[in-house]
């Protein structure tokens, strides 16, 4: 079956409206995981044992466990037990705790490459230790960050498309009902691999040059 451009044509629209649902789940589950993913790190340096203790254990269990079957629970099991949430939301919180548990480690990474002495002069300057952290540690970790965690903006770009499994209606759920009606996957199909590459590689190319922008001056 040749590739029919005018049927390629008259669908776009309709995967163009797919991929806004796909744009708007990516950042709100990465929104999400920004903010988990800090709390995450705050747990496991925290003093109190036990704390750290259940955080470190919830950070293993999530990252050991695929991310689909975590889906899978939130949108079929939690219903059980009277527990019923939109495809969109589970999807964002699916997602978004998922990867937190990764960015956590990259908020960690950063944290640690501050130097010691930053954290002893704040505390000569008798900071309080939230505002050490927010007016001094945390701006010196962000930058370094960034690379890492623009990378994990285009995983989770890309790993949307599992939300079809949970009746979230994105670009390619709109691909396979448009397949599916029509009995043409060529079209669809071909297109949405286009759409993402159109995304994802300027991207890529953009976290490369953070990369380089923010590369420790050290490191050839």
């Amino acid at each position: 079956m040749p590739f029919d451009w005018s049927f390629a044509a008259q669908i776009v629209p309709q995967l163009l409206s797919g991929m806004a649902v796909t744009i708007e789940a990516t950042l709100l589950s990465f929104g999400t995981a920004l903010v988990i993913g800090m709390v995450l790190v705050v747990g496991r340096r925290s003093a109190n044992g036990p704390i750290r203790l259940g955080t470190s254990v919830l950070v293993s269990f999530v990252r050991n466990t695929p991310v689909l079957v975590q889906l899978y629970f939130l949108f079929y099991v939690l219903p059980r037990f009277g527990v019923v949430l939109p495809g969109l939301l589970v999807g964002v919180l699916g997602l978004g705790i998922h990867f937190s548990t990764y960015m956590s480690e990259v908020y960690r990474a950063g944290i640690e490459s501050v130097p010691r002495q930053q954290w002893d002069a704040a505390t000569a300057l008798n900071l309080s230790p939230q505002r050490t952290f927010l007016a001094v540690i945390l701006p010196q970790a962000l930058p370094p960050m960034i690379p890492a965690l623009g990378n994990y903006l285009i995983i989770m770009f890309k790993d949307v498309a599992i939300l079809s499994t949970i009746t979230v209606v994105e670009m390619l759920a709109t691909a396979q009902t448009i397949a599916a009606q029509t009995f043409r996957y060529l079209e669809p199909l071909t297109l949405v691999g286009l759409f993402y590459l159109a995304v994802s590689y300027p991207s890529s190319l953009l976290i490369r040059g953070l990369e380089r922008r923010f590369r420790p001056s050290h490191v050839e």
